[in-house]
């Protein structure tokens, strides 16, 4: 994921700085059904790209993340 603007996070202190994040969506399966569904067990994203003294992880939410990546596209151009 790839961010043009510093933005920030619930649970995280600070602005994040601009730039490429990975992302990693942890889901499990659910068991018991007649198909196959998933339930979403944890959204990380991984700053150390941006941030080298960064912990390797964050846990987000991930409507958290989205509604900043929509504040980020939407953001005027520098």
């Amino acid at each position: 994921m790839t961010f043009k603007h510093p933005f920030q996070l619930k649970g995280v202190d600070g602005m994040l700085p601009a730039g490429e994040y990975r992302v990693l969506t942890d889901e499990e399966l659910i068991d018991g059904l007649s198909f196959l569904a998933y339930r979403r067990v944890a959204t990380l994203i991984f700053p150390l790209a941006v941030l080298p003294d960064s912990p390797g992880m964050l846990t987000v939410d991930p409507q958290d993340l989205a509604a900043a990546q929509e504040r980020d596209r939407s953001a005027p151009a520098a």
